[in-house]
């Protein structure tokens, strides 16, 4: 920052040579100026003169008129000194600093601030250098208001409220809060995707988070054997009730379901041929491909068959001296209908004891009930593709399963040994936190009704229709109590989704409550509301924001409410 060293303009007043230069109050100074600028002056020093310039454009150490470099002694010479034109422009531009500077003055030192009480309360409750951060980020706010103004009244906006102490104290306070706000945190699913991949999937059930906050608390026996007093193994915490719901042989589970097949892949078929149909080498979301997977595994991939059609057949020729796995893949995300035809997991269970072949089976969402006893679409249970006899299966735990993210592998214990003695098995292992919530989000399917009803994401799945409507008409009635005339509130038949790429022909009918306003588009109260605090998520259909309460309860409804509310009234 530079220092005036030469005393201030004393025979005219310093803001009125700044009006004359910028609001052109004296139009024969602004008619020579134009005709000089031609023959002396740059664009830089008429742009300055005439329209107004960033100051922060003049805060150099030096500046150039025409390649010629003005010190500051002598830009005020020729202001004091200078003739015409020269004169008024270059008195005008030291004017402007002068202003500045004085500005400049009145903001206070980080240090000043951090004796103010409030900013004391800061340092108890909050780290040092986010504290230091929001007073530096308020501070600098400021700093460069006043190196962009550009005109007499862009000045005078800047008024002592504006330097204050309070209310740099206020804006650092904000600054402060954003800082210390986690990356991660909650939002409102109003979107009515139940398994909704970018919002987390699967909402864990309160059972499950008990779990997780009472091993997360202390010690625990994670691998340790209390009863031989001894080192454990981390799986057996979920191997025993997988096996109980399943009548599996032995399972363990991984950080997610890629990483399953992946592990799987890569113990029993690695250097070898993996024979899979064409028609499900499926790709999820983030560009993940099975295809990929089995590539990073050391698997060699076999397509057989064609899109839509693959036999017994196909299989069975492709089956040569190389071939370490048969494998099917159960196109969760999506159907082919029409002219198809695939090949059961039992048929290739009875080619792969024929070929003394291990057969494995990528699950995809994982779902242990029924839905379609529920009208919520139809997918192979867990217990019906262990019955298939299958060798080696693998699915999500954080989708239809309703858990947290995990890959479950379940099988044949020969298989299972080797699986889990892989060393990549260590590196994609789950930890305390996700047994915990895995163990307890099974353990309630041993009650399949209280299930349905405690485990959210198969609440929202399987909820009547009835229920949804309750929902509707409370947030409906709720938003028309606001009274705004220029709101207006329908509710109408719509479809949810599942998500989380499954279920992908399931028909959800739904309830949706549908707002517009008279002035503010659909896109501005969508991203009112997703800016605001809660975050509230919406979509946005024909002109309307639209709000889904499958994936609501009471509390959020109020809340969106207030949200909305809050909106109309600021």
């Amino acid at each position: 920052m530079f220092l005036f060293a030469e005393p201030p303009v004393n025979d005219i007043d310093d803001r009125q040579v700044l009006t004359d230069c910028v609001v052109h109050t004296k139009p024969h100074a602004a008619d020579n100026a134009r005709r000089h600028r031609v023959r002396v002056f740059p664009l830089f020093c008429t742009f300055i003169a005439f329209h107004g310039c960033p100051l922060r454009h003049v805060l150099q150490n030096q500046y150039v008129l025409l390649g010629i470099k003005l010190t500051y002694s002598q830009l005020y010479v020729k202001g004091k000194k200078g003739k015409g034109p020269d004169r008024l422009i270059f008195r005008g531009i030291y004017a402007m600093l002068l202003t500045m500077k004085e500005l400049l003055r009145k903001l206070p030192a980080v240090d000043e601030v951090l004796k103010d009480k409030m900013a004391q309360q800061w340092l108890e409750n909050h780290p040092r250098i986010l504290v230091l951060d929001a007073i530096r980020t308020a501070l600098a706010v400021r700093r460069r208001a006043v190196l962009q103004a550009t005109d007499q009244d862009s000045v005078l906006k800047l008024d002592e409220r504006f330097f204050s102490m309070a209310a740099i104290l206020d804006q650092a306070d904000d600054i402060l809060r954003k800082l210390s706000e986690p990356s991660l945190r909650p939002v409102i699913n109003a979107t009515g995707v139940v398994v909704h991949t970018n919002l987390g999937r699967s909402i864990l059930s309160e059972k499950a988070i008990e779990r997780i906050v009472e091993v997360s608390r202390s010690y625990s026996n994670l691998e340790y054997d209390i009863a031989a007093g001894e080192r454990g193994k981390r799986y057996i915490h979920v191997e025993g009730i997988l096996r109980r719901l399943t009548g599996v042989e032995a399972a363990t589970a991984v950080n997610n379901n890629a990483a399953a097949v992946l592990l799987c892949l890569n113990t029993l078929a690695r250097g070898k041929e993996v024979i899979v149909s064409r028609g499900e080498l499926v790709e999820i979301g983030g560009s993940f491909r099975v295809p990929d997977v089995m590539e990073r595994s050391g698997a060699k991939l076999r397509e057989v068959g064609t899109t839509n059609k693959t036999h017994f057949k196909d299989y069975e020729k492709a089956i040569n001296e190389n071939t370490g796995l048969l494998l099917k893949v159960h196109t969760s995300n999506y159907k082919i209908v029409g002219f198809t035809k695939e090949v059961s997991p039992q048929e290739l269970v009875a080619l792969g004891k024929k070929n003394n072949l291990p057969v494995m089976w990528d699950l995809g969402s994982g779902s242990f009930i029924d839905l379609a006893a529920y009208g919520a679409g139809s997918e192979p249970t867990v217990q019906q593709a262990v019955d298939s006899g299958v060798d080696v299966l693998t699915f999500s735990g954080d989708k239809l399963l309703g858990g947290p993210q995990a890959g479950m592998i379940l099988g044949k214990k020969t298989y299972l040994d080797q699986i889990r003695s892989n060393p990549l098995a260590r590196a994609l292992r789950i930890d305390k936190l996700t047994l915990a919530s895995v163990d307890a989000t099974l353990t309630q399917y041993l009650d399949v009704e209280k299930a349905v009803r405690e485990i959210p994401t198969l609440w929202m799945l399987t909820q009547p229709l009835s229920e949804i409507e309750r929902k509707a008409r409370l947030m409906a009635e709720s938003i028309k109590n606001i009274d705004n005339k220029e709101l207006s509130i329908t509710i109408q038949d719509d479809t949810s989704q599942s998500g989380g790429g499954a279920l992908p022909t399931g028909n959800f009918p739904t309830k949706t409550v549908c707002l517009r306003h008279n002035r503010l588009s659909a896109n501005q109260i969508e991203s009112h509301l997703r800016l605001g605090k809660p975050h509230i998520i919406t979509r946005i259909k024909e002109g309307m924001v639209i709000f889904d309460p499958r994936t609501l309860n009471d509390e959020e409804i109020r809340k969106i409410v207030e949200a909305i509310d809050k909106m109309l009234t600021s």
